[in-house]
Order: structure tokens, then C-alpha cells, then sequence
């Protein structure tokens, strides 16, 4: 199995979950791709979507795990139609649709794409995610038939909210039961 884990706005360095995670697959022998996407403090839509279908491109990835403002990358690649399939997609703290903020305005508004081009998809989310209403983070996963994890007081499920190590997703993605 070949893992990409895409971060969001300011990137997903150690103690990040993401970080942990990529470090959790590469122990256990697998193969993945954790790149720092290109100026992650300032991000432009265009630029990230180059850098990820050529990585896509080469790396072919069976799962994908995004968090944040990459899950909304991963719906503008769909939105293209000519991204390979994948087995597994993970999307963690799924911003809303409609974000309003300067720095990341390229993403936003963000079309539902017709297909995630995912064989599974998983979906975590927090019951008070500042980015994101839980309301419409449902009606994003009933969109896509996604299984859905809702955490409870989790915030953004990132460092801030104390998820560095966390077994939840490891276990998961590992697939361990």
C-alpha cells in the first residue's frame, strides 16, 4: 500500500497528527508520501493542485489522507475528472464550503465535485470545528455515502486541540483492528 497525506493551511509538522501518522506508516514498513506543499502559509490554489497531480502522477497512491484545507484541494482535483481512483480517502476536519478568510481565498467557494474517485471514504469530523458547521459537514459526507466519525469537543482536530499521536487514525489507515 502506498500512502499520500496531504496537509492544510501551514502545514502538519511534528507534534502534528499527520506527522505522527507518517512516521507510524513508515515503522510499520509502508510506503508513503508526506510533502510539504508549496508556500503552506500563504497557499495558492493553482500552485497546489500542479504539485499534487504530479505527485498523484508518479507516486500513485492507494489511500489519501487530508486534513483541513487539503480535503477542499482534493475536491477542486476531482472537480478536473482526470484524477485515477484510489481505494481509500480520508478527509479530517473538512472546512466549510463557503470559508470566508484572505489568505486562503483561492479554494473558496469550494464546489461538491460529482465524484471523490475514492473506492472508500472516511470521514472525521468535530461537533464544534470553528471552520466548519457539524450540519454541513453531514450533508458533505451524505453527499458521498462517507462513513462518518463525528468527535466530540475536538476542535479542529490538529495540534491546538491536542492531536498529535493519535491511535484512532492509525489504527484506521493501518487498517488495525
Amino acid at each position: 500500500m502506498k500512502f499520500l497525506i496531504l496537509h492544510g493551511w501551514g502545514g502538519s509538522d511534528a507534534p502534528h497528527w499527520q506527522a505522527e501518522l507518517a512516521s507510524e506508516i513508515a515503522k510499520n514498513y509502508g510506503t508513503v508520501s508526506f510533502p510539504l506543499l508549496d508556500n503552506c502559509h500563504f497557499p495558492s490554489k493553482n500552485r497546489w493542485m500542479r504539485q499534487v497531480k504530479k505527485i498523484l502522477e508518479d507516486f500513485k497512491p492507494d489511500t489519501v489522507i487530508c486534513h483541513s484545507l487539503a480535503n477542499n484541494l482534493w475536491m477542486w482535483l476531482c472537480q478536473e475528472e482526470d484524477i485515477q481512483e484510489i481505494k481509500r480517502l480520508f478527509m479530517v476536519s473538512v472546512p466549510s464550503l463557503t470559508t470566508k478568510e484572505k489568505t486562503i481565498k483561492t479554494f473558496f467557494p469550494c464546489p461538491l465535485p460529482k465524484s471523490l474517485y475514492a473506492n472508500e471514504i472516511h470521514m472525521i469530523v468535530s461537533n464544534d470545528d470553528p471552520w466548519v458547521a457539524l450540519d454541513e459537514a453531514k450533508q458533505i459526507a451524505n453527499q458521498y455515502n462517507a462513513f462518518l466519525t463525528v468527535l466530540e469537543n475536538a476542535g479542529h482536530i490538529n495540534t491546538d486541540s491536542g492531536y498529535g499521536k493519535w491511535k484512532y487514525i492509525e489504527n484506521l489507515v493501518l487498517e488495525i483492528q
